[in-house]
């Protein structure tokens, strides 16, 4: 029982010492100040969907108005 715990320590700290060593030059994204490519690429996906939804109202908005003066007219 002793020896199978030995193992199974030395193989938990194998493995996070073989993770440190695999991450260790790579930078962290808050401490760089960089910001994901996929983050800013959803930024400017919800940017254009702000701006396309924003252009369907005014364009709702011009349609009815439109149609209110139609109906004024009649």
């Amino acid at each position: 029982m002793t020896k199978l715990l030995a193992t199974l320590i030395a193989s938990v700290f194998a493995v996070s010492t073989a993770f440190a060593a695999s991450h260790a030059g790579a930078p962290m994204a808050a401490a760089s100040g960089a910001k994901p490519a996929a983050s800013s690429a959803m930024k400017s996906d919800k940017a254009m969907a702000k701006t396309e939804k924003k252009a369907a109202k005014k364009k709702a908005t011009k349609k009815a108005a439109k149609k209110d003066s139609m109906e004024k007219k009649s």
